[in-house]
């Protein structure tokens, strides 16, 4: 799909057709970004199968990685912004691999904490030249005054991700 699909035209046509009042360049800007963050979606899944990893099972070992190589699974759920469901598959396969382990916590016994192994941090010290160099020549294009304004309107824009979740009221149907 180009990046300029679809256009402006486009967007305010299918707002007249459904009698909307709404901006049809808002609306562009909002489609763009979804189309882009599939395709980006995409491409992490195909950067990260290089490895050997899920951009998932990245997040998890990264997130051990900035926890000094240990968190509780629910601790990681948490961070990573997913059900602790899905953090018990991710440890699962990354437990088969021998990137990390669980063992008892030792403030309680009942409970388990996941660890980053020695093998998980070496896989994660051997991906970063090439991780973090692809990250950059991703965003080359934008020089870093350009980077800066974008970090803040991406901010704006995932602040409104809710705007797609939450239960609409009666006064607004």
């Amino acid at each position: 799909m180009p990046e300029d699909t679809p256009t402006l035209d486009q967007a305010a046509y299918q707002i007249r057709r459904y009698g909307l009042d709404v901006d049809p360049q808002a609306v562009l800007v909002a489609v763009r970004l979804m189309a882009a963050g599939a395709r980006l979606g995409q491409a992490v899944e195909v950067h990260f199968s290089r490895f050997g990893l899920s951009a998932g099972r990245y997040r998890l070992l990264a997130a051990l990685e900035d926890a000094d190589g240990e968190m509780s699974p629910s601790g990681l759920a948490d961070v990573l912004g997913v059900s602790r469901a899905t953090v018990t598959g991710l440890i699962g396969g990354l437990e088969r691999e021998g990137l990390v382990l669980r063992r008892p916590s030792a403030e309680d016994g009942r409970s388990a904490v996941v660890v980053l192994t020695a093998r998980g941090a070496r896989r994660m010290r051997e991906l970063a030249p090439e991780h973090f160099g692809r990250l950059q020549e991703m965003v080359g294009a934008l020089d870093p005054e350009e980077r800066t304004v974008f970090l803040n309107l991406l901010g704006r824009l995932v602040r409104g991700i809710p705007a797609l979740t939450r239960e609409r009221s009666a006064r607004e149907e």
